[in-house]
């Protein structure tokens, strides 16, 4: 159960980016293992399985755009799946780095609506492409992966502060400019010849990360969007107080008066009285009560 407990604090405890982290992890590995227990009783849910290919699953972006009429969700829902252990662990490892970097500039408000954003244009543009450009023509396909959330968050930072430097393993200082334009230079170089899909989707990712920081130059927040959102779905589960609000008023408790007829503050009077009984009987004297007020008024 320490472990557990562990777990449920780092989540707690830890930022936007961890508890993407979290989310994109547990989607993946809760998921594979219900899947696997139940194929020993013979059962096998397709509709949930976005392995199986086709788009025909619940959650995975198809290309063809008439899936999207039963699923629309699933503009969002691709972008929290992976398709193997090896996608998922360096997709996340780019997460860190690149959560990390954004929240040096931003707030995490804005990371995580960027995070949908990215996506949500990835997923338009990765539609109209196999339905526009002629090589696809005929073709079907979809998507799973955060890559291009990524993408978005990665060009988000290096548009803003291109010359800020980081320091990688066995490589040093480098600016972020540097691995943005190494990673745009492989998805244009492979575009062609292989996941062609992903790496339109990862290009459409960096273009709304760059966007996002023109328009915030400008004045516009795009962020604000997802997060109003998110306010507006979050306050529908919250419980509603039916308690009408009760305005109580108490008496003020009555104040002593000195000889002359001025008021005398009751804290101060008991204060005396015990002044009064230490010097005439010792500390010892006094009650348990007596000691925890005096204690409580010396602090």
């Amino acid at each position: 159960m320490s472990i557990l407990n562990d777990i449920k604090m780092e989540y707690r405890m830890g930022g936007i980016v961890q508890r993407l982290i979290f989310w994109n992890i547990g989607l993946f590995v809760i998921p594979l293992i219900i899947f696997s227990l139940l194929r020993l009783s013979g059962i096998y849910l397709p509709a949930f399985d976005w392995r199986i290919g086709g788009g025909q699953d619940w959650f995975s972006l198809s290309s063809s755009p008439e899936y999207l009429i039963w699923k629309p969700w699933s503009f969002f829902t691709y972008a929290f799946l992976h398709g193997g252990v090896g996608h998922i662990f360096f997709n996340m490892l780019m997460l860190m780095f690149a959560g990390r970097l954004f929240l040096t500039f931003f707030t995490q408000k804005q990371f995580f609506g960027l995070y949908m954003l990215g996506s949500i244009f990835a997923g338009l543009v990765y539609i109209i492409s196999y339905n526009t450009i002629p090589v696809f023509s005929g073709q079907s396909s979809y998507m799973v992966g955060a890559s291009a959330a990524i993408m978005a968050v990665l060009f988000g930072a290096a548009a803003y502060a291109p010359l800020y430097q980081v320091r990688l393993l066995l490589i040093g200082n480098v600016k972020i400019w540097h691995i943005a334009g190494v990673y745009l230079a492989l998805d244009l170089i492979y575009v062609s010849v292989e996941n062609s899909g992903g790496h339109i989707a990862h290009l459409a990712g960096a273009l709304s990360g760059y966007l996002y920081i023109v328009l915030l130059k400008r004045g516009t927040d795009l962020s604000k969007g997802v997060s109003a959102l998110l306010d507006f779905f979050a306050n529908l589960f919250k419980p509603k107080n039916t308690t009408p609000f009760k305005k109580v008023h108490k008496n003020p408790q009555p104040q002593q008066r000195t000889a002359t007829g001025k008021p005398k503050d009751l804290t101060q009077k008991q204060i005396d009285d015990i002044l009064d009984k230490i010097s005439k009987s010792g500390y010892d004297s006094l009650t348990k009560d007596e000691k925890d007020f005096l204690f409580k008024v010396g602090k």
